[in-house]
């Protein structure tokens, strides 16, 4: 994924932002507690059954359940650390139907005056702690507040590695400009929010009284009951354009727009899976709670045993990126194609810098019956 380290080497003009003199202090609508609740509290089953059947507005309830969490063994495009599948049991929640819209962090940021990391001045001596020792600062002339926007190249690329030939480090490119200052969301409440960092994600989770999902909890909801499949729909990739926003065509020359969209698609343009929820293939990539661990699946499945509620490594570790905190993000966004990432996979997962901003990054959120009751 996109980080601070990447965008020096491959491309002095690539940064991610960081830090910010006035952040402003977000106070939660109902002030419950956004931790992951304990297991020892318990809710009558009479309670329990009044929630789930009338649930918040925009949510919709995830039964607890087990399921094997990974790479199925026929998946022919999984990653190492996709692998390899570990047993999970996680406990109900409710969960956003669809990504975080622009309408709904519009209000959110409306009610407190939040600037996101993508809009604050940059912080050097915070950046330059995630950088090699020497790295030199850029000219001022970049260093100004901005984000990772998306554009195409003119010609092939042999080397899809190498993901600055088509990444842009752009000023003024943030949420409400999402292509750049010359770009807005006009017109688009429904899409998407993006150039959002897990800071901006927690934000709005303090405000709204949520918190985003683990990476469990992510990729349980996705599958939607479907235990051993690739896609959340099956194992056939010819429907792809009929069940996500993805690439079509030759990646990251030209997309044929077989699915109807270059970019980021209002919510719920595209079915569902079993339990309710859209867009948990394409569209945007979504932040979860969990550190990016390249080991932590071996280390789970080394312990033989069933994993309960897991929330992640204790600690971030990707030798690509050794001096980065990075994030699992999940589900894949519009520049996944089957010769770049194919990350519309329900196992695919990718690391996410704390800092780092894209035009293809969002979130959604989830909620506890322990939350919801204040427990």
């Amino acid at each position: 994924m996109i980080t601070v380290k990447h965008v020096f080497i491959f491309a002095i003009c690539f940064f991610t932002t960081l830090g910010c003199k006035n952040e402003p202090k977000i106070e939660s609508k109902n002030n419950s507690e956004l931790t992951i609740p304990k297991k020892e509290v318990v809710i009558s089953q009479k309670t329990l059954d009044s929630l789930i059947s009338n649930p918040p507005e925009g949510l919709v309830w995830i039964p607890e359940g087990t399921f094997m969490q990974g790479a199925v063994s026929h998946d022919k495009m999984a990653m190492q650390h996709e692998k390899p599948q570990h047993q999970v049991m996680v406990d109900g929640f409710f969960m956003d139907i669809t990504e975080v819209t622009n309408a709904q962090f519009s209000e959110f940021v409306n009610e407190t005056g939040y600037i996101t990391v993508a809009e604050r001045e940059i912080d050097w001596g915070e950046m330059k702690k995630q950088l090699p020792e020497g790295t030199p600062k850029p000219h001022d002339s970049i260093m100004q507040p901005g984000s990772l926007v998306f554009k195409k190249t003119k010609e092939p690329v042999p080397n899809l590695y190498d993901f600055s030939q088509w990444w842009k480090w752009k000023i003024g490119a943030n949420w409400r400009h999402p292509n750049g200052p010359e770009s807005d969301i006009i017109g688009k409440d429904n899409h998407p929010v993006v150039h959002i960092t897990y800071a901006d994600a927690q934000a709005y989770c303090k405000w709204s009284g949520r918190r985003l999902p683990t990476e469990a909890e992510w990729e349980y909801a996705a599958r939607g009951g479907k235990e051993n499949t690739i896609f959340f729909w099956g194992d056939t990739q010819d429907v792809l354009s009929q069940n996500a926003n993805s690439w079509e065509g030759e990646f990251p020359v030209s997309n044929t727009l077989e699915d109807g969209f270059e970019r980021t698609a209002p919510v719920k343009s595209y079915p569902p899976n079993t339990f309710g929820l859209f867009d948990m293939a394409g569209n945007v990539w979504e932040i979860t709670t969990d550190y990016y661990n390249v080991n932590y699946y071996s280390e789970l499945a080394s312990k033989n045993e069933t994993s309960i509620n897991p929330k992640g490594a204790i600690n971030p570790f990707n030798q690509s990126n050794p001096y980065s905190q990075e994030r699992v993000i999940k589900g894949g966004s519009f520049l996944c194609s089957d010769s770049y990432c194919a990350s519309y996979r329900v196992s695919s997962r990718m690391g996410n810098a704390n800092d780092s901003s894209a035009e293809h990054i969002g979130f959604r959120t989830v909620v506890t019956p322990e939350m919801l009751l204040g427990k």
